[in-house]
């Protein structure tokens, strides 16, 4: 059984899985892709051991995003949870053309280096410890896939924009990049993702809305 979740903003993807393991009484859950705690939207969850077996298939989806950028600002880990280590003033000529032109530049396949506070592993250790740690971390670039980007909203330092990625994309990545081209850096302020291959944001239901007496409701049983 699958489960589409709305994920709120400061719970974890575990948070998630852990309270519908409570809700349902089933031990073995898992979901289809993390979404950081400041990250909000489609999650999805599966319920048996069956289902869980098929989680790698979502992990290939592609996956659509609403995300908020603040301009003039660097932090550590490329969004708002982060240390600020930098801030500019945003350079004369930032405009919606500018801004547009650069996001269009990331269209297609690119590669893109993950932040250094990420959980992938280096030599057995986590990016984010590294980093923790004081160290350099040493990450590799990765090939990624922009399909679709498009500026909703500038209202500066503030631009809001939609984007589809493949799998593996750091959109806070495309945030700290975005910046740099820009010449006043940037770091991601909020994000939400509203769909993930077929599925979206609107058949989702927030877990609060689950009981142990209505739970089944919400499944379905193929991806």
């Amino acid at each position: 059984m699958f489960i589409l979740i709305d994920k709120d903003k400061g719970m974890t993807s575990h948070d998630v899985v852990e309270s519908i393991r409570k809700i349902t009484g089933i031990a073995k859950v898992g979901h289809g892709g993390t979404l950081d705690p400041n990250a909000t939207g489609l999650l999805i969850v599966a319920i048996g051991r069956s289902s869980t077996k098929q989680l790698g298939e979502l992990l290939k989806k592609n996956k659509t995003y609403e995300a908020e950028v603040v301009l003039g600002e660097v932090r550590s880990t490329d969004d708002v949870e982060g240390d600020v280590i930098r801030k500019t003033d945003l350079p004369v000529g930032i405009n919606e053309e500018k801004i547009t032109k650069i996001l269009n530049s990331f269209l297609g396949e690119n590669v893109q280096v993950p932040p250094d506070y990420s959980a992938i592993k280096v030599k057995g250790r986590k990016a984010y410890e590294i980093a923790r740690s004081g160290q350099a971390v040493p990450l590799k670039p990765r090939r990624i896939v922009v399909s679709y980007i498009n500026l909703s909203k500038v209202k500066l330092p503030i631009i809001k924009f939609e984007i589809q990625v493949s799998s593996g994309t750091y959109i806070r990545a495309i945030a700290r990049d975005l910046g740099d081209m820009l010449g006043c850096g940037a770091y991601l302020n909020n994000l939400r993702r509203t769909s993930i291959g077929d599925f979206g944001i609107d058949a989702a239901h927030n877990i609060s809305t689950l009981t142990q007496g209505n739970w089944e409701k919400y499944t379905f049983n193929a991806l």
